[in-house]
């Protein structure tokens, strides 16, 4: 017996826990099953948590695999856990037996009475029953031993309904109702002819307590990409690798936790890492999940691993004539997944990586001969037959080189990019020339495919020859091109490949663009990095380069944008004119795309939804998923600008899946996600994906949706009347942005935020400063619905400073201005604030059909979020209107300090909680004393609770700063 810590519900199984929670209720009895470091302890211990919660008793009954030989060892434990009292009523037969089980536990006796002993466990669970509720989580069953098994069997058929009781399993891989091999080979032996006892836990099967049923059983899948994203985040691992995580650890967070871990402590460049760690604990872990596997269903196995379309039929027509048995042997084992046309999935994408890499080269060698042999693609033929041999062939590396065009054409980038390095390492070293042609052929085509790791093992090979200066900077841009938002720690070859673009201005051209990039995203510097673009285009155009000068004219449109320059859009036009001639392949960084970020900047909502449209089904069928993930992050930004919430959700999931599924960083996919969630999901997940996002960029060092993410963040803590925390966040975003040296304020608006956040934190002279500050640039720039997030933030400032019907006046017009724009949550936003400043107006009708008004709003735009939080409006302000409006002469800080105040907060503690010094806390209750005629802590705190106090006489209001 060990004692473990109980913790709310783990990433991704708070449904399951509910789940489990009503089962355990409605059944008393329920089963936690599925394989080993999928989180079932964990499931337990949150229901054993929640549990303890409700004052219920909570046993865990934990035994290792050494109590399993030990007799009696599991229920010895059980009875040294209860209360001492729950001994105490024993007759003296089953408490003389209760004490022999104890003491065999340790020293094996033979005096032992079955039948008082069985009786004596039944009394005791009975006795802790009858003083309340009882859960008895028994964690792993495989390791009870068969005489506590039959003890406990026993106790629990006698036991009241108020003793529930969660058993935890996993599976034996190969036990005796999974059979597969020679009999008696150990956990592969035949089944007997008579069956197996089903209460029995041979080789380590689990056992059963009691017969459940199917409602009883609850299996613990595995987690999604995303939940497996957010484990990372909680255990502090890079999360930008989550969707190859996922992949390799097939969702199993034991693997997953320990795959990250691996690839933490490889040191090797993230953006390096398509292939992860071959070694670590998470090698471990695969190597024990197939150890017990034996020859013929290893060999099997090894065939599926190298095949491209693994199924039974192709592994038996290559030699294993059983590979249907050993595959569903393999199957039961957790190892693989088989479809109903005998296809094969592994379930983790480090079990076939980890098994090719242990296995010998002979082995492989005669797999993929064998494989040669049988597959009916010409493609998959010439692939097995290069992988079958180590002795380069220049026919062969030929054959392979003429493959990968057929592959392209079929879509298939990935495979492209292996066959296309594999043709290169088949050439032979005397043709050199060649093998370093098709060495930097194989670099640029893992670029296109997005692999890191064969971009960064073509590079390599190639840089290690005398390579000319044009393919040495092939290899390095590839490089360079595969890193994704992380740019980082690759100073070395933007170095190198400038030196070998000397003289030679189209490669020079290639290499500014690429510093272009990195000096927005890395460094955080515009004015660079339109530097390097306007020296890149014009490189470009000397030697006649349309597709560079286009891309290169497109950074500096988008650099002109950030630094409020005026040329912004005849600059984009120029990209445009040549990119329309030059008919690129794909759209990223391309101008079309530009041109549809500006006018979602300029909420052109319509143009720009209308222009996505018309693109993204090209790109779907012909384009790289980088560009149909960029233009889903552009149309979930402009459905949810547009107040279309359900679309804006569903383009953001589908990029987020994308993203994930290619292995890129979910930095930016996450961050459209938070968008999307906070027009039409919920705020609390629109704040955890803004949060992750917020991570994953800083672990990349991108400083633009480093900043993006954080005005997400802050955004979601303002309307949630988390003000501290927003004012916190949305300083770092105005520290980031002015540290850019952005200037233009449509690309991220977060002017207007940092507004109510200082206004609701009682700073409306530095609200009034940062608005007058920026509005004659949204007007310079003709940013007019800049200018309405200003007004609808100054008409607060007004009504703070006592012009309320001002502020009313202009609530009304900006709201109307908003609808014109077809901006329905903004008008939203603005009828809340109008309603709030109505109420303080005294005029409830009048705040009542703004409320109203402003639901119908987020109705019509299935705004989920913003809905629930006019409906709670009224439970929120209560307090302003209670006791004819007494708290409706304060201010939202004043409000908050009145209220820590009154239910007995200190200054220094308000001030601590308020992020205020101590003085402004004394300054701020003085005025809220004058505001509500009393002198007192005490009297604040009635005029909170009932209403407003009398005027006491002859005091002057304000005598008592607190």
């Amino acid at each position: 017996m060990r004692t473990t810590p109980y913790r709310a519900a783990p990433v991704g199984r708070a449904h399951l826990v509910d789940r489990l929670d009503r089962t355990l209720h409605t059944r008393g009895r329920a089963v936690l099953t599925g394989p080993a470091g999928v989180g079932k302890t964990e499931v337990a211990q949150a229901a054993a948590a929640e549990a303890t919660a409700r004052g219920e008793t909570v046993l865990w009954l934990a035994p290792q695999p050494a109590d399993r030989d030990m007799p009696g060892a599991a229920a010895a434990a059980l009875v040294a856990s209860v209360p001492p009292s729950a001994l105490d009523g024993l007759p003296g037969p089953q408490r003389a037996a209760v004490a022999v089980l104890c003491r065999e536990a340790t020293a094996p006796d033979t005096g032992r009475d079955p039948i008082a002993l069985r009786l004596g466990l039944a009394r005791v669970l009975r006795t802790l029953a009858d003083k309340g509720p009882v859960l008895l989580v028994v964690d792993d069953t495989r390791h009870v031993d068969p005489d506590s098994a039959d003890l406990l069997r026993f106790a629990l058929h006698l036991a009241p309904p108020d003793l529930r009781v969660l058993a935890v399993e996993t599976p034996a891989p190969y036990g005796p109702d999974a059979p597969y091999g020679d009999p008696g080979t150990g956990p592969w032996r035949e089944q007997s002819a008579g069956g197996a006892d089903p209460e029995a836990g041979v080789d380590g099967a689990p056992v059963a307590l009691w017969v459940p049923s199917e409602a009883d059983v609850l299996l613990v899948p595995p987690l999604q990409a995303d939940e497996i994203a957010e484990l990372l985040v909680h255990h502090r691992l890079a999360s930008r690798m989550a969707g190859r995580i996922h992949k390799a650890s097939g969702g199993n967070p034991r693997l997953a936790l320990a795959v990250g871990r691996s690839l933490a402590d490889s040191r090797t460049p993230v953006h390096h890492a398509e292939a992860l760690p071959l070694s670590g604990r998470a090698r471990d872990l695969a190597r024990r999940m197939l150890a017990p596997a034996p020859p013929p269903v290893r060999a099997a196995l090894l065939l599926a691993a190298l095949a491209l379309r693994p199924t039974a039929a192709l592994v038996r027509r290559a030699g294993r004539p059983t590979a249907e048995a050993e595959l569903a042997a393999a199957e039961r084992a957790g190892l693989v997944a088989l479809t109903e046309d005998g296809a094969v999935t592994f379930t983790a994408g480090l079990l076939p990586t980890t098994l090719v890499h242990d296995t010998c080269w002979t082995e492989r060698s005669e797999a993929h001969t064998a494989l040669a042999r049988v597959v009916d693609d010409p493609v998959e033929a010439v692939r097995h037959r290069a992988l079958a041999t180590d002795v380069p062939d220049e026919r062969l590396a030929a054959e392979v080189a003429a493959a990968v065009e057929t592959v392209r054409r079929r879509g298939n980038s990935a495979l492209a990019a292996e066959l296309a390095l594999l043709a290169a390492e088949s050439t032979p070293v005397h043709l050199g020339r060649r093998r370093i042609a098709r060495l930097a052929d194989a670099a640029e085509e893992a670029a296109r495919a997005a692999r890191a790791d064969l971009a960064v093992r073509a590079a390599a090979d190639l840089l290690a020859r005398d390579a000319s200066p044009e393919d040495r900077v092939r290899a390095r841009l590839a490089v360079l091109d595969t890193a994704g938002q992380g740019l980082t720690d690759l100073d070395e070859l933007y170095v190198h490949a400038m030196e070998d673009s000397e003289d030679h201005p189209a490669l020079r051209a290639a290499v500014q663009l690429r510093l272009a990039v990195k000096h927005v995203l890395a460094d955080g510097d515009p004015v660079r990095a339109r530097a390097a673009a306007v020296e890149s285009a014009a490189l470009a155009t000397s030697v006649g380069d349309r597709h560079t000068a286009a891309r290169a004219l497109t950074q500096q449109a988008r650099m002109d944008r950030v630094l409020g320059s005026p040329d912004a859009e005849r600059t984009l036009a120029e990209a445009r004119a040549l990119e329309t001639a030059d008919r690129p392949l794909g759209v990223h960084n391309a101008a079309q795309i530009l041109t549809i970020r500006h006018a979602l900047f300029d909420d052109r909502l319509t143009e720009a939804r209308d222009r996505v449209n018309a693109l993204l089904p090209l790109v779907e069928r012909r384009g790289p998923v980088e560009d149909t993930i960029e233009l889903l992050h552009t149309l979930a930004a402009v459905e949810a600008r547009r107040g279309q919430c359900a679309a804006a959700l569903q383009h953001a999931h589908r990029s987020l899946a994308l993203t994930l599924e290619a292995g890129l960083s979910p930095g930016p996919a996450w961050y459209t996600l938070a968008l999307a969630e906070t027009a039409g999901g919920s705020f609390a997940r629109a704040a955890s994906y803004a949060r992750r996002s917020a991570q994953a960029s800083d672990e990349e060092g991108d400083h633009v949706f480093l900043s993006r993410s954080l005005y997400a963040l802050g955004r979601v803590q303002l309307v949630t009347g988390d003000v501290a925390g927003a004012l916190e966040t949305l300083r770092r975003v105005r520290e980031g942005e002015r540290a850019q040296g952005s200037v233009d304020p449509s690309m991220l608006r977060w002017h207007e935020e940092l507004a109510e956040a200082l206004l609701a934190h009682d700073a409306r002279e530095e609200a009034e400063t940062l608005l007058a500050d920026v509005g004659p640039v949204a007007e310079r720039l003709g940013r007019t619905t800049v200018l309405l997030g200003c007004d609808r933030a100054y008409a607060q400032c007004l009504a703070a400073g006592g012009k309320s019907e001002e502020a009313a006046g202009l609530l009304v017009e900006t709201a109307e201005r908003f609808a014109a724009h077809g901006l329905v949550l903004e008008q939203g936003r603005c009828l809340i604030a109008l309603a709030r400043v109505e109420r303080r107006r005294r005029r409830r009708s009048a705040a009542q059909q703004a409320l109203h008004a402003a639901a119908a709003v987020f109705e019509r735009a299935g705004a989920v979020p913003w809905l629930d939080l006019v409906a709670e409006s009224p439970a929120r302000t209560e307090a302003a209107t209670a006791g004819d409006g007494a708290l409706a002469r304060l201010t939202e800080a004043e409000v908050r300090l009145a209220r820590m105040v009154g239910q007995g907060a200190s200054n220094q503690e308000a001030a601590a909680r308020l992020y205020l010094s101590v003085k402004t806390v004394e300054a701020r209750l003085t005025r809220i004393y004058q505001k509500l005629d009393v002198r007192s802590r005490a009297q604040l705190a009635t005029v909170i609770n009932t209403g407003p106090a009398p005027r006491p006489s002859g005091a002057a209001a304000g005598d008592e700063t607190g």
